[in-house]
């Protein structure tokens, strides 16, 4: 179907990388292609450089965006393979998330070995984590546990973990199992404690608006379920107006042909959540996350969300 050398870019962290060959490889079966028709092109991101101050520090979700939709932009990579919840809710003119691959386990992992569950823990533990959402979930459980910024590759995780740095620390499922790597899951979390991150667990793939060529690939491998789903979550952000500054969670999930959506905002010290259910049809998945997040937003208020 293609002559030219097609360019998958991607982070050059295991799990994005992982991300990128299973596109490719999905990519290669659906077209009969060999795997020299591929290039997976490894581009370092600024969220990737930065590791001494929290993501919300440093400019949010972007971060881990920017080079390889500029590399788009330029046609350097004919398309970027992404984590879902990595993306900002808008797009730079001209790219378009087009493609979503099947959605893996969308809970948070809980890591410990010393307890089984968040609840366990002992009096005054230490819990590590980058992510302010899961912070705030920690803490609206376990006032008590002194939860730490905790940045670094998987293997830099799981060493400190190890060494005794923290008592316990949380991943997503989705790349644990992408990595092969579920033995070291000590309990999942229930989605109603720990509402996990807008778009967690899908893969998405961006291409340039006008390239029908890459529209044309990429349409065999298209999840339409997973697409529905995170068209509602990330109406459900842009509303919200949420970044990597704010501690949001957002699922919905499909039944039949019906959707489920809960959403909350919580804050950082977990003293206080508002959260929104709305239920809707999958012909609305847009109009249903945007009134869900018009909902959360006038019930927190624009004082809670800046605070």
């Amino acid at each position: 179907m293609q002559k030219k050398l097609i360019k998958i870019g991607t982070r050059g962290s295991a799990l994005a990388l992982a991300q990128a060959h299973e596109a490719r490889d999905r990519l290669m079966a659906a077209h009969d292609l060999p795997e020299d028709a591929f290039e997976v092109v490894v581009i370092k991101t600024s969220g990737d450089r930065i590791q001494d101050r929290p993501l919300s520090e440093a400019g949010g979700k972007g971060l881990f965006t920017k080079e390889i939709e500029d590399a788009l932009l330029d046609g350097s990579i004919d398309m970027a393979v992404h984590s879902t919840k990595d993306m900002p809710t808008v797009l730079p003119a001209g790219l378009a998330l087009t493609t979503y691959l099947p959605r893996e386990d969308v809970r948070d992992a809980f890591l410990s070995p010393k307890a089984t569950r968040v609840e366990d823990l002992p009096e005054n533990a230490v819990v590590g984590s980058s992510s302010l959402r899961r912070q705030a979930q920690v803490k609206r459980l376990r006032p008590d546990i002194d939860v730490v910024m905790y940045r670094g590759n998987l293997q830099t995780r799981l060493r400190k973990l190890e060494e005794g740095v923290v008592d316990a620390t949380f991943l997503a499922c989705a790349g644990l199992e992408r990595l092969g790597m579920t033995h070291v899951i000590t309990s999942r979390c229930n989605t109603e404690q720990f509402v996990p991150a807008v778009g967690q667990g899908a893969i998405c793939i961006e291409v340039r608006e006008n390239d029908a060529q890459m529209a044309q690939l990429l349409a065999p491998i298209h999840d339409p379920a997973t697409e529905i789903q995170v068209t509602v979550e990330r109406a459900f952000l842009a509303e919200m107006d949420g970044s990597c500054r704010t501690p949001i969670g957002g699922l919905a999930v499909i039944e039949a042909d019906r959707i489920r959506f809960v959403g909350e905002v919580i804050k950082p010290d977990g003293s206080q959540t508002h959260r929104v259910e709305r239920e809707g049809s999958v012909s609305e998945a847009e109009a249903l996350g945007r009134a869900a997040g018009k909902e959360l937003y006038a019930k927190a208020g624009p004082n809670f969300l800046e605070s």
